[in-house]
């Protein structure tokens, strides 16, 4: 019998509002993955939508938690990194990779910091360079284009795009960051298809896996589609099959919580689709 991987996320966590732990945790686990968490702050809510939340800074427990794992010789095959929350928690999290990876863990990067070209209100104009430096730690990272183009302290374009600017992007990040994957997401050409470009720096092959672009603003989406995209890799899919596997899988979910009429703000019904999830992993018929 095959040993268990182990993922360890490293993400806030909203007890209302589906997004980073609320969503990492049970998507990588449906893959059949342990998910070790690692709280980077606690929300009662997130903060897209909603007022008077409470917010729990655990910035101060990062490194306690992180040495303790180390004393228990755990073996981590992936770690996944997304909303961090300050220039201290960068450089804790830094520190986390180099004291819980192994040779051969996949150390996963998702620069949540700015959408629609604009950084978060949380952050400066200095953070980008510095989750730049966390992104050159990792061997596959996840930008949109405002997050991409940020980071290399370019003006944001605003789509559609056109192949040879996601392309020309593409070649400019894997020259500024070392990273051996790039997944670009929020990628698309027209009005009917969205998704992600997928570019293995190491072959040079660029590939386009798009899906129904469904109108609105759907929160924790970029979540979903990574915590999706972590899980079919530790299944052994290659990045372009792992790719698909989540777009379509976070498009299911978006069709699904607009035919409902759930209110944005709470997240997608991702839990209905887990079972196609799974499918397409080859976990069950």
């Amino acid at each position: 019998m095959l040993s268990q991987k182990r993922v360890a996320a490293i993400h806030d966590i909203s007890g209302v509002g589906k997004c980073s732990l609320t969503v990492a945790l049970p998507i990588i686990s449906a893959a059949g993955v342990e998910c070790s968490v690692l709280p980077t702050a606690v929300l009662s809510t997130h903060t897209g939508g909603f007022t008077g939340f409470t917010y729990r800074d655990l910035t101060a427990d990062i490194a306690a938690i992180a040495a303790h794992w180390q004393s228990l010789k755990l073996h981590f095959d992936a770690i996944y990194t997304g909303f961090l929350g300050s220039f201290e928690q960068i450089d804790l999290v830094s520190q986390a990779f180099d004291d819980l990876a192994s040779p051969d863990t996949l150390i996963v990067v998702d620069p949540v910091m700015a959408d629609n070209g604009q950084l978060y209100t949380i952050f400066d104009e200095h953070f980008p360079a510095a989750m730049k430096k966390l992104c050159a730690k990792a061997q596959l990272i996840m930008p949109n284009l405002t997050e991409a183009a940020f980071m290399l302290g370019e003006p944001y374009q605003p789509g559609p795009y056109t192949k040879e600017y996601v392309e020309g992007l593409l070649h400019r990040l894997s020259e500024a960051i070392p990273a051996k994957n790039i997944v670009l997401t929020g990628v698309y050409f027209n009005d009917q298809k969205l998704g992600a470009a997928s570019y293995d720096t190491v072959s040079g092959q660029i590939q386009y896996i798009l899906g129904q672009k469904i109108p609105g603003s759907y929160h924790g989406t970029g979540d979903v589609f990574g915590s999706a995209l972590v899980g079919a890799l530790m299944c052994g899919k290659a990045l372009a099959e792992a790719v698909q596997i989540a777009v379509d899988f976070t498009v299911a979910s978006i069709v699904w919580t607009k035919e409902a009429g759930t209110e944005m703000r709470y997240g997608v019904n991702f839990e209905a689709n887990l079972p196609l999830y799974m499918k397409e992993l080859g976990l069950i018929k």
